[in-house]
């Protein structure tokens, strides 16, 4: 194995890029195959739902999900750096901190919910198998085990995260299939929830704000996944690279029903627990005996899965933003931060208001940039500009990308326009309700907006206001106009007068 990474976000040279989509495929499915993941799973039954209709909410968030997610697999392996310097080509190299930002919203929660559920796990997981008694210290104690061995793999590097990643889905699938088997004397698939008729008035709400918060946990791998696909050969085929990611994704559905099936088994035996949001307590306490230990491994090897992939992949990202950290250093800065903001989530705020608005964040705001990388790939027909790519971290300014002063300011407009369209559109009564969500009735169409309003109003954008005939190279652009504008050459960035 080798040292420490070196790798920044610049890009990686084609010697070093030996990774294979089966890599890919275990690092991406990896990221899902966790306890974290069986958080997300109990929300329908949180929610209010009957057990089939969240398997349902489930089956929809994912395929959704994947299906948004799996063309942003592209980037990496094309540009050999991560997709938020890849969105330079279309949101301009300053523009492109619009990705770095939407990796450390994704990094805190997902972070915060894989040591959070983790380090409950492992507590109560010995609390059967050492006889230990909980305390807030020993929660404690826990996060910051589990979290600075995160920090250490994620400023390790590629090759250690792969390592960990290849033990964490054999041993976390392995263990949710013995989850199955000991908690199906307890599991009864009749459970009705609140009792709703499908298509019912309740009904709606409660499915699509369960569907929504399925559905996140794949759109948060967006501005991930050139993590890890920057290491696979530039001749890797898009279609087989686009398959893999949307198959990494459709196999976390096993972890998801996992959380489906054990919430019915809570809400029936132990229902305080989900009343309050605590589904790993709910867990531990009606888990067989048997499944103690198969649990604290679980609880292991989840929070070392997820939590290094979000920590790994937001260090990369800062280390964009501020050229001044190499990627180890900017690491330990998100991890210091991460570590503060899990102390005070997990003891200070309500945990279900933090994941869900969470949630409802990140489906907005990555969504929109999501449709508008994409359309952009598919009007500029993958043709992209590696080098004025690295403008900014360098210290200099022009060339292809730099647009007005380093912003697109009409796709940065868009962006905006859908993201604040669809934040007013979200509506999880009880949690968050915004003013579109008020005015619309009892139906969450966030989703709505965040997928159409970008795919109607980009093109339009690039219309109005066309872009340099240059960056779309000798083939030309796909179905919009150009213009033949000069690209401004690449020089130092002035400092002042």
């Amino acid at each position: 194995m080798a040292g420490v990474e070196q790798h920044g976000i610049e890009p990686i040279p084609d010697a070093e890029r030996s990774a294979s989509l089966f890599d890919f495929l275990r690092i991406s499915w990896g990221g899902s195959n966790s306890l974290a993941t069986a958080v997300l799973g109990a929300f329908p039954i949180i929610f209010g739902l009957s057990f089939w209709q969240g398997v349902w909410a489930c089956v929809l968030g994912v395929s959704l999900g994947a299906a948004v997610l799996a063309p942003m697999a592209l980037f990496g392996a094309l540009n050999g750096t991560n997709n938020a310097v890849s969105s330079s080509a279309h949101f301009g190299v300053v523009g492109r901190i619009v990705g770095s930002f939407l990796s450390l919203l994704t990094a805190i929660a997902f972070f915060s919910i894989s040591v959070w559920s983790s380090g409950d796990a492992l507590v109560g997981a010995l609390k059967f198998v050492a006889g230990v008694t909980p305390s807030d210290g020993l929660y404690a104690l826990a996060y910051a085990v589990l979290g600075l061995a995160v920090l250490w793999v994620a400023v390790y590097g590629f090759r250690m995260m792969l390592w960990v990643t290849k033990i964490a889905v054999m041993a976390s699938t392995v263990l949710f299939a013995v989850g199955f088997v000991a908690f199906a004397p307890q599991f009864d698939a009749r459970f009705a929830g609140s009792q709703w008729a499908w298509g019912s008035q309740a009904f709606w709400p409660a499915f699509v704000s369960a569907t929504l918060v399925v559905l996140a946990n794949p759109i948060s791998f967006g501005a991930f996944l050139g993590d890890w696909t920057r290491y696979l050969p530039r001749s890797t085929s898009p279609g087989r690279l686009v398959g893999t990611a949307f198959l990494s994704q459709i196999l976390s559905l096993p972890p998801f029903i996992f959380g489906l099936m054990t919430a019915t088994i809570i809400a029936r035996t132990a229902p305080a627990y989900l009343a309050n949001v605590d589904y790993t307590g709910g867990l531990i306490a009606t888990a067989p005996r048997a499944f103690a230990l198969p649990l604290l491994v679980l609880a292991l090897s989840s929070g070392m899965s997820t939590g290094t992939q979000s920590l790994y992949g937001t260090g990369l990202d800062f280390s964009s933003v501020f050229p001044r950290l190499s990627r180890v250093h900017a690491t330990l800065l998100i991890g210091v931060i991460a570590f503060l903001l899990i102390f005070v989530g997990r003891f200070v705020f309500n945990l279900i208001d933090a994941i869900t608005t969470f949630v409802s964040l990140i489906v907005v705001t990555t969504t929109p940039w999501m449709i508008i990388m994409m359309l952009g790939y598919w009007c500029r027909r993958g043709y992209y500009l590696t080098d004025a790519m690295q403008v900014f971290n360098r210290g200099e300014e022009g060339g292809a990308y730099w647009f007005t002063a380093g912003w697109n300011v009409p796709t940065m407009t868009v962006w905006v326009i859908s993201s604040v369209l669809a934040l007013a559109a979200v509506n999880m009564p009880g949690h968050f309700v915004g003013p579109l969500g008020r005015q619309l009735g009892a139906m969450d169409c966030s989703l709505v907006f965040a997928l159409f309003v970008p795919a109607v109003l980009y093109p339009i954008a690039l219309w109005l206001f066309p872009e340099p005939r240059a960056v779309y190279g000798p083939h030309g652009a796909r179905m919009i106009p150009t213009v033949a504008a000069a690209i401004a050459p690449i020089r130092r960035r002035s400092t002042g007068p």
